[in-house]
């Protein structure tokens, strides 16, 4: 209209039409598996056996793994000056690696997390679950006779991997319990309940802060909380796990995995030794 205006005031326009910043948005799916539906209500099902008999479930899954040491990491905090990192984030300047298990149960509304310091393998996955209920968990539920976790197919509980079956039924032998998994269809691991409802928090926390060393990534990752009352808890395991681990014939012959009818890839039970 011939009259010269700022950027400001653009901005204010465009905002007021709609028109703002926006991040991209990861929305289309990678593909859809055609038993997605039927195992989505079956995990509804098994969860809501659970709850009415009073049996504990959890959901968890591997956190992206971090590193130590002076990385720099995405976020803002507010302080008098910045926090320094190193130029170039290259991980063999890393002081070491941390691999975040998670395990949330949605009943409590509480979460935990067993920082390993080695590698994600299924081995880790078991040891972890192990570390945390007879920690926190048997105390919560004493009277449970069978647990149930939801988790992805892939990594280090992966569906296909007759290890991580076999790492499940030594758990279930050490815990004493039979642990029955349903696992989330491919693409669909962001709606396990841990993914909405305790890792984001735990992000949030740890937002703009350099992991300078192990403790305040503990002390971190233990500030995850909200108003609903969710809280955290972190433990560390130091152990070193192996990699390139496979199920032997051996192995494979002697499971007792007990599989579902109704999709039994994704749905079976590991009892424990009698």
């Amino acid at each position: 209209m011939g009259t010269p205006v700022g950027r400001d005031a653009i901005a204010q326009w465009l905002d007021d039409a709609g028109i703002r910043r926006r991040q991209i948005r990861k929305d289309i799916p990678g593909g859809e598996h055609p038993d997605r539906d039927c195992q989505f209500e079956r995990i509804a099902e098994l969860v809501s056996q659970y709850e009415i008999a009073g049996e504990p479930w959890f959901s968890i899954d591997t956190k992206a793994k971090e590193h130590l040491g002076l990385l720099y990491r995405k976020g803002r905090v507010r302080g008098n000056r910045s926090f320094e990192a190193f130029d170039h984030d290259f991980p063999s300047w890393a002081d070491g690696v941390l691999i975040p298990h998670g395990i949330f149960d949605p009943k409590a509304n509480l979460g935990h997390i067993n920082l390993g310091l080695s590698h994600d393998t299924s081995e880790f996955a078991c040891e972890s679950f192990r570390r945390f209920w007879n920690t926190f968990g048997h105390r919560r539920y004493p009277d449970a006779k069978s647990i149930l976790l939801t988790c992805d197919g892939g990594g280090s509980n992966s569906a296909s991997k007759y290890i991580f079956k076999y790492d499940l039924e030594r758990l279930s032998d050490s815990i004493g319990l039979p642990i029955r998994i349903a696992h989330y269809p491919p693409y669909c691991s962001k709606y396990n309940p841990i993914e909405r409802r305790f890792f984001p928090h735990v992000g949030r926390a740890c937002s703009g802060m350099l992991f300078d060393c192990l403790d305040t990534a503990v002390s971190l990752m233990r500030r995850a909380r909200t108003r609903t009352g969710l809280r955290t808890t972190v433990a560390v395991i130091k152990r070193m796990f192996e990699t390139g681990r496979n199920a032997t014939k051996e192995m494979k012959n002697n499971l007792r995995i007990v599989y579902d009818d109704l999709l039994p890839k994704w749905n079976y039970v590991a009892n424990p030794q009698t």
